[in-house]
């Protein structure tokens, strides 16, 4: 059977997410790169979460491992990472194969090919958590997709990005973004961030920190990941446009 799973995890030809399956097997995945570094609570018991952007379905498995009661994962498979071949972006095959060999049914993990902007009350219902990881950068209109996930959010939202703070390819490229405070967002309107026609923003930290904030969030918090990195990290790991990211999370509880 462990064969069997492996041969079927084997046969998809890209994996975005490195998913610990049964039997040892891991999807070859390589995101998240560090998941500590999302700020995601060890606990999520009884938490109703929303996985926007899912892809394979890491952080949908990741929140129900956690102790969350249900999640809603969607995705619009938009993102080609201009490099994949359209047969490489599987729906929600790989999604599929991972929740069922970790054993959980549609009561709770369900999921729907949507776009973040038609997310409603009235399609979805209301949601504890909201992950939206990897996705911003890739809209045309980001605070429009930020207060459709504000308007069914009671509780918390978590966001991974790509930045601008330190690396700019308008500016000369990496070491030359950002990285003073600067309340900026670049536009792309072609493939001028890491070749990929469909990233078309990155904000710096604080401009995504103000994004969060003008949604709707309270108390919100932004971080950088290379800030995560020790020394000996960041040594292992030069220069690397997947490193320019940022964290920000941000409640709809005021303390």
């Amino acid at each position: 059977m462990n064969d069997s799973l492996a041969e079927q995890v084997a046969a998809f030809s890209f994996w975005y997410h490195r998913i610990e399956l049964p039997g040892g097997v891991v999807t070859p995945g390589l995101n998240p790169l560090d998941p500590d570094t999302y700020g995601i609570p060890a606990d999520l018991t009884g938490k109703r979460v929303l996985d926007v952007g899912a892809w394979d379905g890491y952080w949908s498995f990741e929140a129900l491992r956690r102790g969350a009661k249900e999640v809603f994962a969607i995705d619009d498979f938009s993102d080609y990472m201009g490099h994949l071949n359209e047969n490489q972006r599987h729906q929600w095959d790989s999604f599929d194969l991972c929740c069922n060999a970790l054993g959980y049914n549609s009561d709770v993990c369900s999921r729907l090919e949507m776009s973040v902007y038609d997310v409603s009350e009235e399609w979805l219902g209301r949601f504890d958590v909201v992950f939206f990881f990897g996705t911003l950068y890739h809209l045309r209109y980001p605070l429009l997709a930020l207060d459709r996930l504000s308007s069914v959010c009671d509780g918390e939202i978590y966001i991974e990005s790509a930045i601008s703070d330190d690396y700019s390819p308008y500016r000369g490229g990496f070491g030359h973004g950002y990285p003073d405070n600067h309340m900026v967002m670049e536009f792309y309107p072609n493939n001028e961030y890491a070749g990929n026609s469909t990233n078309y923003w990155a904000p710096t930290l604080l401009c995504l920190k103000n994004l969060v904030a003008s949604a709707g969030f309270h108390n919100v918090k932004a971080w950088k990941f290379a800030e995560w990195m020790t020394l000996a990290e960041k040594a292992a790991h030069p220069y690397n446009i997947g490193l320019c990211r940022g964290f920000a999370t941000g409640t709809k509880k005021p303390t």
